[in-house]
This record gives C-alpha cells, sequence and structure tokens, in this order.
C-alpha cells in the first residue's frame, strides 16, 4: 500500500508586526476564512498536521484580498478531525481573522 500527499504554499503575506491597538486609529472592514483538509486511510495519505496548517493559513490570507493600509488581527486556527471508522480519518483545518484598516 503506497500513499502520495501534494503539498501546496502561497507566499504568507503575514508579517509578525507587533501593533497596539489602543487608539482609536482603525476599522474593522471585514473577515475572513481559509480551509485545508487531508484524509488518511490507515493512517497513510494527506499532509502533516503542520502542512495543512499553514495551507488554511495561507488560503485565509489569499482570500482577505488586502489593500492599502489594512492587516489582518485576532488570527484564529481549528481542527476538526472526522473518524468514519477506525481506518478512515478525515482531517480539517480551518483558519479566520479580523480585515482591520488604519485610518490614520
Amino acid at each position: 500500500m503506497g500513499s502520495c500527499g501534494v503539498a501546496t504554499s502561497y507566499p504568507l503575506s503575514i508579517t509578525e508586526t507587533k501593533v497596539t491597538l489602543a487608539e482609536n486609529n482603525f476599522k474593522i472592514v471585514g473577515k475572513t476564512y481559509g480551509e485545508a483538509s487531508a484524509t488518511y486511510i490507515c493512517g497513510i495519505g494527506g499532509l502533516s498536521k503542520k502542512a495543512l496548517k499553514n495551507n488554511a493559513i495561507n488560503e485565509m490570507s489569499k482570500n482577505a484580498n488586502l489593500t492599502g493600509a489594512q492587516t489582518l488581527t485576532n488570527i484564529t486556527t481549528n481542527v476538526s478531525i472526522k473518524m468514519i471508522t477506525p481506518l478512515y480519518v478525515q482531517i480539517t483545518y480551518t483558519a479566520t481573522a479580523n480585515i482591520i484598516e488604519f485610518t490614520k
């Protein structure tokens, strides 16, 4: 029994910049969402959990269509494990974030 896995990655435009949002110089303009799934049969197949998480975040970032002074905040990831039988498992990562835009 063999296994194949394909990993795709988009340039992640999220940089780790620490910004204090204490001033009233931004507004929330929307939300964004990304998802990545893999199926495992007898524990074989799919991608690693780290790759799934990264793919979900990359998809979320791509879906955000950020422009100008916009950035993502409150980024969260969740994992869902669906076990159809002990031999068939599907793992899904979802990533969500708020899109904020600086006004001043």
